[in-house]
């Protein structure tokens, strides 16, 4: 079981890798920033027990005698620190009496004290090197070789001042910036190590999401990739299965209607050969009228049916050319059909189908409403929208939709003037569907009728 858990591809091992991977590169993230941070990785001031080093010389040097507080002072220097005392009136005591100081540094070398301290000194000083009173002669450290020294003094209550140097920093962050610096870091990192994971754990189901939605526009697409985690795998193969059931059906269905269709030519032509010894010639009128009604209906469902099982690869083609030769066609037959648009747009799809589309669209308009125009609206991507607009008095809201229903048709009468069994609109909006594309119409509200067919871009 585990042995297949590890070795197959399945969501559960993707998870697994990409928790590890987040591990071990957070640990090498670690390492290098420990590696390259600098003054970041440093222990905090606290941490580094130099604010209690400083009061306990700071204790001490109160408790001692005057005489010996130099001494003392001296002897408490190290490599990092340096210690001195000035009595009351000193050059440096005057100084650092009336020196200016920033009041937050002064409020933060207090919070760092307070702890070790029995009460507040009545003077505070915190200062680093760019204060005039560092560069005062006397004070205990060599300027020439620290450069970035920091400084606190506090008054004791004989007036006398005690200083301490930091001759450089070694401590890092303060904690506050500490936290926010680690809640940053936390939360970009968080952030890219979920990114990845749901990247990793998405990406399968988005492929999977994307083949089904054009496995809805297109059936006879081929079946789907079965690769991914296993749990995406079967799904892929209980969709391919049910897209084989579905073809089928659609394939049966249309077999059975157009041989039923085709059947029913031979009735209809005895019917006709018998109505020719009618002698009431108002009767045969009817009956031929009827027959050849229902001629027209076995022709458009047959013609619905061919279009529904015919495969026409797609090639590319000039879309703009196609859209023209149909408006010179119909303005040849007296008809003033414009086409607006690009002079040349490469478009690949069905281009016998398309024709058979837009052809049935303007014929529409000029059968029920006047000559439209053919505008043509290429986008980068590749995609298309493709407007057939007349002039007509548009449709009622009702029948936008329901005109693209089979056997649909306004005309009740359905007369050989008007013409059509009311497949035409259904076909188009079949062949638009099964490119992964749509049809609508829409009134215009200065009158006129738009019927819009959005044709995407290469997948």
């Amino acid at each position: 079981m585990s042995r297949t858990l590890f070795l197959d591809d399945t969501i559960t091992r993707r998870l697994i890798v990409t928790v590890a991977l987040a591990a071990g590169v957070t640990l090498l993230l670690i390492e290098l920033f420990f590696l390259f941070g600098g003054r970041w990785t440093k222990p905090d001031i606290q941490e580094t027990g130099l604010p209690a080093q400083v009061a306990t010389v700071i204790r001490m040097t109160q408790a001692a005698p005057a005489a010996s507080r130099q001494a003392l002072t001296q002897a408490a220097a190290t490599d990092q620190l340096r210690f001195g005392w000035y009595p009351s009136g000193s050059a440096i005591a005057t100084a650092l009496l009336h020196g200016q100081y920033r009041p937050a540094e002064i409020e933060q070398g207090w919070d760092f004290l307070k702890p070790y301290l029995a009460h507040r000194p009545e003077r505070l000083a915190v200062f680093q090197e760019d204060n005039p009173v560092s560069q005062l002669p006397g004070m205990p450290y060599d300027r020439s070789v620290f450069h970035e020294s920091y400084f606190a003094a506090l008054q004791c209550d004989d007036g006398s001042w005690i200083l301490c140097i930091a001759l450089q920093r070694f401590w890092g962050l303060y904690a506050f910036e500490r936290f926010c610096l680690e809640a940053v870091l936390l939360t970009l990192w968080i952030i890219a190590v979920s990114a990845i994971a749901s990247r990793q754990l998405s990406r399968p189901i988005e492929h999977l999401a994307y083949g089904v939605r054009n496995l809805g526009a297109q059936p006879r697409l081929m079946p789907l990739s079965e690769e991914g985690p296993r749990e995406i795998r079967l799904v892929v193969e209980t969709i391919n299965a049910m897209q084989a059931q579905i073809r089928k059906f659609v394939t049966d269905r249309t077999t059975m209607l157009a041989a039923i269709s085709h059947d029913l030519r031979t009735p209809l032509t005895r019917i006709r050969l018998r109505g020719e010894f009618i002698d009431d010639t108002d009767q045969q009128r009817l009956l031929f009228r009827d027959v050849d009604e229902m001629q027209a209906m076995i022709d458009g469902a047959l013609s619905f049916f061919r279009d529904d099982a015919s495969r026409e690869e797609n090639t590319m083609f000039d879309l703009s050319n196609l859209l023209q030769t149909i408006a010179y066609d119909y303005t040849d037959q007296g008809h003033d059909v414009r086409f607006i648009g690009p002079d040349r747009t490469g478009y690949n799809g069905p281009p016998y189908a398309l024709r058979r589309v837009f052809s049935n669209l303007v014929e529409n308009a000029i059968k029920y409403a006047t000559a439209p125009q053919i505008v043509l609206s290429p986008a980068p991507d590749g995609s298309a929208t493709i407007i057939v607009r007349d002039n007509g008095p548009g449709l009622p809201e009702a029948a936008l939709q329901t005109v693209f229903e089979p056997y649909f048709r306004l005309d009740k009468s359905r007369n050989r003037q008007t013409g059509g069994v009311g497949l035409g609109l259904t076909s188009a909006r079949t062949i638009i569907r099964a490119l992964g594309g749509d049809i609508a119409m829409t009134n215009r509200k200065q009158g006129g009728l738009d019927v819009c067919v959005f044709l995407p871009g290469p997948r």
